[in-house]
């Protein structure tokens, strides 16, 4: 029994706990290759020029299972996580749209995970998902779910330690979980904001956290939070949740903008993406009247890195020149008033004599 992934779209988020799932029914996972410049091409030959990168990218993991000889490959519709509260169309229609694009012959196992619905719950959507391997048992399906929240909470208990997302997922496919101390002092702190598919996919995001890195910049991100505290951000934006990723994106972005410690935002979204320009237009608002520099990185198949390079290194050297004429007037400040209070207690004792 085999089952192909895209790494692509919500493979980002869910994968941990899909890994533990279908392991545990024997089923072996074949995953695409990472996403290459090819991937975008072959994406985007298929799709009209409107869609966003991401739904490109993904159209290219599916050529790239089906060039592996994957005849199985799972493309969930996950329509709403929670009632009322849904993903974005492309999202929802996942399935139809690579029907309709991929000519080719093979079996999409697409899953509905509808919880607006009646009886399209979470054992439903994992029902129909080994359905075709022809596992209809309840109990099983539910002991192997427990196998995969393991797998997906181990790997959230390291990532809200700090610990990197590609080091977290390595650890929790190894039922591993280890959380190492990160004594080392970074002049700069930045949140960075966006959908996994968008920050974790090296080519998509042209590898921003090396960047940073070298940049000497400390970077957190939503899996660093808890469900809590990202409420806490909707809601202190006055902001109702309606899309499935608002958590990620506004109610991240809302509680880093007054994070003190939080230097600047970075936020990094697909061009063309309906939900998110609607969502970064309230973050843009937010952070301004916070008084927190934040700065908008757009994405798509045509982006150059040197462009992408500049604005973001030209946005880090605005924050150490912020950073450091903040320090030099605390100290200016202090220096002041040290002289004042020396000023006025030599005129008391001149009083007092």
């Amino acid at each position: 029994m085999q089952i192909g992934i895209p790494m692509a779209l919500s493979y980002y988020n869910f994968y941990p706990f899909w890994y533990g799932f279908f392991t545990d029914l024997g089923i072996d996972i074949v995953l695409s290759d990472k996403t290459t410049k090819q991937t975008m091409s072959l994406g985007s030959s298929l799709v009209v020029p409107e869609t966003c990168l991401p739904v490109k990218v993904y159209v290219g993991h599916i050529l790239n299972l089906l060039e592996k000889g994957v005849d199985k490959i799972f493309v969930p519709s996950l329509q709403s996580i929670l009632p009322k509260i849904y993903n974005c169309s492309k999202i929802r229609g996942l399935p139809d749209l690579i029907r309709n694009v991929v000519k080719k012959d093979f079996t999409i196992i697409d899953a509905t995970l509808d919880k607006s619905e009646k009886n399209q719950g979470l054992y439903e959507f994992l029902r129909e998902a080994v359905k075709p391997f022809g596992i209809i048992d309840m109990d099983i399906i539910k002991r192997a779910s427990k196998a995969g929240w393991k797998v997906y909470n181990n790997f959230h208990i390291m990532t809200r330690n700090g610990v990197e997302y590609k080091q977290a997922l390595s650890y929790a496919l190894a039922d591993k979980v280890i959380i190492a101390d990160n004594k080392k002092v970074y002049p700069i702190n930045v949140a960075l904001i966006g959908h996994g598919y968008n920050l974790y996919d090296e080519r998509v995001s042209m590898k921003i956290f090396d960047k940073l890195e070298k940049l000497d910049v400390k970077v957190y991100t939503a899996e660093q939070l808890t469900l809590e505290q990202m409420n806490e951000g909707l809601a202190s934006m006055h902001s109702k949740l309606y899309w499935a990723n608002e958590y990620e994106i506004t109610g991240a972005s809302a509680h880093y903008i007054q994070d003190k410690n939080i230097d600047g935002v970075i936020t990094v979204n697909a061009f063309g993406c309906g939900p998110d320009s609607l969502m970064l237009e309230r973050i843009s608002r937010f952070s301004r009247k916070n008084n927190k520099p934040i700065l908008h990185l757009s994405i798509d198949e045509h982006t150059g890195e040197a462009g992408f390079v500049t604005r973001l290194e030209a946005f880090i050297d605005m924050l150490y020149r912020k950073k450091r004429f903040n320090i030099i007037k605390k100290i200016d400040l202090s220096s002041s008033r040290l002289k004042k209070d020396k000023y006025n207690n030599l005129n008391c004792r001149d009083l007092i004599q």
